[in-house]
Parts: C-alpha cells; sequence; structure tokens
C-alpha cells in the first residue's frame, strides 16, 4: 500500500447502477485519470464510512464476467487477479441489478470464489417489484455467504447501511465464505494443484485464471514457461473448463433463485420499457425518431454554447484592450496580449461547448436512450469498420471536434474506437463555420433555384455533407489498413428508461471540462506562444527595413497613420517567419489557386480554423471590427501579381474543400495525443487529412477553373 487509506474497488456489470453508487459514496471528493498504459477512466475517490475513517473507492470499468474481452474489461479483471500494481483492493463493493439478479449473480459468484471480502449491494429493487420479483435479501445472504444490502443511490437510500456494512467488512468482522460457490477443483483438479506449488496463496479458482490468461499477467519468463508446461502437461483445456465453469455456476444460481426470489409469470403484461422500445425502435419511425434527436441535440450545442462562448469571448477582448491601451508597446506586452491571453482564450472558449455536449450525452446515457441510438446505426457503421457506439461522437464532431474524441471512450473495441478518433475530425465542426461564411459569400451567387431553394445554403449543405461521406469513406480504406485483430461484437443491454441523475450529469460537466483544459490545454498553449513568436519576429534585416520604410512614410506630409499602420502590420507579418513560411509554400498551393496570403492563412489558423478571418483581415488592412462587408470588398478587388481574381469561383471552392478536409486544429491533435497515448496517430491523422485536403482541392480547382 502507498498509504494507510483501505482501498475499496466498485465492481458490477454495465448499467446497474455503479457510477451512481460512486458518486453517492464519493461526491465531490473524485478524481479522474487512467490507468497506466491504456486509456480507459479511473476515476477514485474518498469516503468516510465511520467519523474519522476515510478509505479510497475505486469505480472498475463494468464488466460481465472474470472472461474480459474488451480493454476496460481487462482493467477490472487484472485488479481482482491482484496483478495490477497499482490498484490492491482490501475488500469488493459487487453492484447488482435486482432486476437482472440471475446474470448478475455470475459475476459476484466468481468473485466469491476468489475469496476476496466482498459485498453485494443491490440496486433497482423498485424495478425489480413491478417486474413481480420478491427478494428474500436474509436468504440470498445465506446462500451465497456474503453481506447483501438493497439500495438505491439516485434517492440515498440504503447508503448508511452499506457504509456500517462496508466498515464490518473491511475490518474482516464479515470473511469470505470457506466452501467455494462451485467445485472448480474438479474441473482440473492436477492443474490447479500445481499451480498452487507456485503460488501457495492462490485460492482454486485463481489458479484457474492463472492458467488460463497467464500469459497477459506481468510473470517474468521463467514463471511463465512453468505455468506453460503445467498446462501441457495436464492437457489443460481453458474453453471447455469455461464452459463446464459456466454451467456449473448457472446451476447453483438456478437453485439460489428458487429459495431466495420470488418471480411472477413470465407472461406478465409489458412493462414501459417495452412499450416505449415498440416506437422508438420501429424500423421506420424509429429513425425518423433518431434523426430528430439527433438534430436536436445539434442545434442545442450551437444554441446553448452560443452565449457563453459569446460572454468568454467578449471578457478576452475587454481584458485585451484594456491592457493594450495600459502597457507600453514592446515586445512582452504584445506576449502577452497576443500569445498567453489568445492561447488563453482558444482553450476557454471550448469549455461551454465541452460542457453542454458531455452534459446532454450523458443526459441521453442515463435516460435510456444512448443504447437505442447505437442499436439503431451499427448496421451501417459497421459496412465501414465502425460500430453503433461511433455515431454520437461523429455527430459531436460537428460542434467540435474535440469533446467528441474524448466521447470516442465509450467504444470498447480498440480498433473501431480508433478508427472513430481518425474520422471525426472530417466533421465539419463550428469552427469552419466563419470561413465557410465568408469564402461562399465571395464566390456563390445569392440566387435561387426552383424559386425557393437558395444556392449559397445548398454549398453550405454540401460542404457539411463532403465531410460526412469522406469520413465513411476513410473508416472503410483504414479498416483494411489497421492490422488490430480484437473481435468485434456488438452486445449491447437496452437499459430501462429513467429520469437522469442531474448530479452526475453536473459532475461529468465539470471533470471533462477539467481534463480538456489541464492535458490538452498545456499542447494549445505552447502552440499558440509558437505561432506567436513565427508571427512577430522575422529575420533582424528585413523587419529593420520594413520598420525604417514606414517611419519614413509617416514624415511625410498629410501621412495617415492609421492606414500606414494596417500596411505596416500586414508587410511586416509578409516578412515575419509565418510570412517567409507562406511564400516558401506558394509553389506547392499556387496548383490550387492559392496566394502567398492564403498560405499564412494556412498556416495561422492551425491554431483555430476561425483564425483564416482575422489573418486576412490582417493581411488586407482591414481594420478587425468583424464589418465582414469591407473585408469581402477587399477580398473580392484581391488579385494576383499578373493582375487574376485571387477568389474565383474555382479557388473558392478548391479552399473551402481544403478546410473540410484539412486537419487545421492544434486542440484536435493534441487530444487525439492524449487519447491515443502516442504521436503516431496523430501525426498519422494530420499526413492522411493534409493529403487528401490537396488532392481533393486540386481537383476541384482543376474541374472548376
Amino acid at each position: 500500500m502507498t498509504d494507510s487509506l483501505f482501498h475499496i474497488a466498485l465492481v458490477g456489470n454495465p448499467n446497474s447502477g455503479k457510477s451512481s453508487l460512486f458518486n453517492a459514496l464519493t461526491g465531490l471528493n473524485q478524481k479522474v485519470g487512467n490507468f497506466p498504459g491504456v486509456t480507459v477512466d479511473k476515476k477514485t475517490g474518498t469516503c468516510s464510512l465511520e467519523p474519522g475513517s476515510p478509505v479510497n473507492i475505486i469505480d472498475l470499468p463494468g464488466t460481465y464476467s472474470l472472461y474480459p474481452r474488451r480493454a476496460d474489461e481487462w482493467v477490472s479483471y487484472k485488479v481482482l487477479m491482484n496483478v495490477d500494481a497499482t490498484v490492491r483492493p482490501d475488500m469488493v463493493v459487487l453492484v447488482a441489478d435486482a432486476s437482472n439478479l440471475k446474470r448478475n449473480l455470475l459475476f459476484c459468484s466468481q468473485i466469491i470464489d476468489l475469496k476476496i471480502p466482498v459485498v453485494l449491494a443491490l440496486t433497482m429493487v423498485d424495478l425489480a417489484h413491478k417486474k413481480g420479483m420478491e427478494i428474500d435479501l436474509n436468504e440470498l445472504e445465506r446462500e451465497l455467504g456474503v453481506p447483501v444490502v438493497a439500495i438505491n443511490p439516485r434517492k440515498n437510500k440504503g447508503i448508511p447501511q452499506l457504509k456500517k456494512v462496508m466498515a464490518q467488512t473491511v475490518r474482516h468482522q464479515y470473511k469470505a465464505p470457506g466452501r467455494d460457490f462451485i467445485g472448480i477443483r474438479s474441473l482440473a483438479d492436477k492443474a490447479v494443484g500445481d499451480v498452487q506449488e507456485m503460488f501457495p496463496a492462490l485460492t482454486d479458482y485463481a489458479s484457474v485464471h492463472y492458467l488460463i490468461n497467464h500469459e497477459s499477467f506481468p510473470f517474468t519468463a521463467d514463471v511463465q514457461e512453468k505455468i506453460e508446461n503445467i498446462e501441457i502437461a495436464n492437457k489443460f483445456n481453458p474453453t471447455k473448463l469455461q464452459a463446464e465453469e459456466i454451467m456449473q455456476r448457472y446451476t447453483r444460481i438456478k437453485q439460489i433463485m428458487q429459495v431466495s426470489v420470488v418471480e411472477e409469470d413470465p407472461l406478465q403484461k409489458k412493462l414501459f420499457t417495452e412499450k416505449l422500445d415498440n416506437i422508438l425502435l420501429h424500423r421506420t419511425w424509429g429513425y425518423v425518431i433518431l434523426l430528430s434527436v439527433l438534430f436536436l441535440l445539434f442545434q442545442s450545442i450551437f444554441w446553448l454554447a452560443e452565449y457563453p462562448m459569446t460572454a468568454i469571448e467578449w471578457m478576452f477582448t475587454t481584458v485585451t484592450g484594456f491592457l493594450n491601451n495600459q502597457l507600453p508597446s514592446v515586445w512582452w506586452s504584445d506576449l502577452l496580449t497576443n500569445g498567453l491571453l489568445a492561447g488563453l482564450s482558444g482553450i476557454l472558449v471550448f469549455i461551454p461547448q465541452i460542457m453542454i455536449l458531455f452534459g446532454l450525452i450523458t443526459i441521453l446515457e442515463d435516460s435510456g436512450y444512448m443504447a437505442r441510438i447505437s442499436f439503431l446505426s451499427d448496421k451501417l457503421m459497421r459496412k465501414v469498420g465502425l460500430n453503433g457506439k461511433s455515431v454520437m461522437p461523429m455527430i459531436s464532431g460537428f460542434a467540435c471536434a474535440v469533446p467528441a474524441i474524448m466521447s470516442a471512450r465509450s467504444i470498447e473495441n480498440r480498433k473501431e474506437r480508433l478508427l472513430t478518433i481518425l474520422v471525426t475530425p472530417l466533421m465539419s465542426c463550428s469552427a469552419r463555420l466563419p470561413v465557410y461564411t465568408i469564402l461562399i459569400s465571395l464566390v456563390v451567387p445569392n440566387k435561387f433555384l426552383l424559386g425557393f431553394l437558395n444556392l449559397q445554403g445548398l454549398v453550405m449543405m454540401a460542404l457539411y455533407l463532403l465531410g460526412t461521406v469522406m469520413a465513411l469513406i476513410v473508416s472503410y480504406v483504414f479498416k483494411w489498413i489497421i492490422k488490430i485483430q480484437e473481435k468485434s461484437f456488438f452486445i449491447l443491454e437496452l437499459p430501462t428508461y429513467r429520469a437522469p441523475r442531474w448530479k452526475n450529469v453536473g459532475i461529468t460537466m465539470v471533470e471533462k471540462a477539467k481534463i480538456f483544459v489541464v492535458d490538452a490545454g498545456k499542447v494549445i498553449m505552447v502552440i499558440s506562444l509558437l505561432l506567436w513568436f513565427l508571427s512577430s519576429f522575422g529575420p533582424g534585416e528585413r523587419i529593420d527595413n520594413v520598420t525604417a520604410k514606414y517611419e519614413q512614410l509617416k514624415q511625410q506630409p498629410n501621412a495617415n497613420s492609421a492606414s500606414l499602420d494596417k500596411e505596416y502590420r500586414a508587410e511586416k507579418l509578409q516578412n515575419s517567419y509565418a510570412g517567409i513560411l507562406g511564400n516558401s509554400i506558394e509553389p506547392a498551393i499556387t496548383p490550387l489557386g492559392y496566394d502567398w496570403k492564403i498560405g499564412i492563412a494556412l498556416i495561422t489558423s492551425f491554431a483555430a480554423r476561425e483564425v483564416f478571418v482575422g489573418t486576412m483581415a490582417t493581411l488586407y488592412s482591414v481594420e478587425e471590427d468583424n464589418e465582414n462587408s469591407s473585408l469581402r470588398e477587399k477580398m473580392q478587388g484581391a488579385v494576383t501579381a499578373d493582375g487574376r481574381k485571387v477568389y474565383t469561383l474555382a479557388s473558392g471552392l478548391s479552399l473551402m474543400v481544403f478546410y473540410v478536409l484539412a486537419m487545421q486544429c492544434m486542440s484536435t491533435l493534441a487530444v487525439v495525443k492524449r487519447e491515443t497515448g502516442t504521436w503516431k496517430w496523430p501525426i498519422i491523422q494530420l499526413l492522411y487529412m493534409t493529403g487528401l485536403a490537396y488532392v481533393m482541392s486540386l481537383l476541384v480547382y482543376q474541374l472548376f477553373k
């Protein structure tokens, strides 16, 4: 132990109410990290079972049994098998859904046979009553040999009794039952005995798991070889043993259910959930309702986030303006206002969308509808290498790719989760909207087709559709390239409908915002400062020449200082390191119809896509007061060195396609790095999206020029 506190692990099947119990026990005394080596959430918190006796609570990922398939199930499995060096629980609280008691008792019986001190916490007892089930808790406790407590974490019922039993169990006043739940020794007696000679403290059932999964445990090569030899010598067949074990367990569970549970006739009338599913999962109306829900979610993120985002932008604009008026015109004040504050605003402005998105997703999850969305969309998603759980991250990408990628954690299959992360940035986020708006107004006539279809609106819709179609195509291609051999079984339990847990919604919103600010924010700040440096400085001689030139111009009679200042900033930017870089890449972007100014915008807008408009405003010497008409006039009048218009239909459409497909958001790359745990995939993502954007933009330009 790293400290003197007791460590208690919460385990249970998915949708059993485990997260509700964790929140009820720990309240706001929580922190979220990651288990070492994986991106599975590690939720921990502190709880006082008795006055002055705090304990650590570890919320382990949901799992159905001790035979793991997904990455999150492996995390729970290794902790329960006591081979995870970072988490060593003193006892286990197993949360079980009373309305699905038979299935939940399978996992419970396996933990009992590990001889870990365990308390069974029964949730959803009220739902069991509605199903006509009456559970004799005392009889169930006698049959299992472990304490059983009925709780309702949502209403804080049974929590004091549970804490009391937990305190008694952790002090060993309740001990693990002496007899095994089933006769596991009879299935592999000699092999189990041989393993126990190597590990004398192991129980019979733990020995079986050492035989089955020792390759995944952190043992030395010598130990691995010895266990392998035991398997060979005893002709150990893990598949046959597992099948026989499960059959024995369900036979015993059936006996327990007969003496401790009274169940109503299974032909009883359908519950509210089943009746509602007849509508929401209907082969026609189900999809209509799904599209309506997603549309409302999409609109709500924009609508609800608009005001707080505007307030954050106004706050930073006000603070920046105040500091610009008060501070001297020196490099460090520019660093403060245009470097640090600009970078910080780029982080904090995302928070409303992140909190609102995860709040709405949590409401959908808590209500039980999220599982229905995944079920309805799985057929289409599976054809391109994804599954039904990929839908919500991709739809969320229309608002912002950052929280959308974070929400992909709900996808258990590593390959499908990785594919979702790789293609989600292709969904047109809200930051692209200012770019689309100004470019469409420049090159697309404002006219109507058939008298009612606005052409500019159709082009806007086509851009969003292009991103979605390309995401599905890219996923289809990558599914053949990525060689992760993890099998995908879309086995989904449809939970009952219930009211959202508003406390849980609030905690989730705060935690997700905190993760983004702390983890992704550090990378964003570094790159923001780098972009400020590249845009503010250049080779000394070139900058000195530009400065001297405009100082002379200001000395002339009738010189317009304000106009000269704008021109000076634009020319200084052209001669900065960023400007030099823009000129240096001009030969590469000329085939797309772009000039060096667009090249600079492509570089600076890597901080955030909407920076494109601000960069254009600076380059075309237009005051940054959102007078888009003036900016449009300047951009419409822009010409190349040989007198050709810069913004034609061909170049405008090419640039729009580039912004649809290119990875131009450093915060997205930062989050991808965090979620995948390596820079490999962000780099691959940057390269494939840039290449795809270049090729498609080139084709569009050549087609329309």
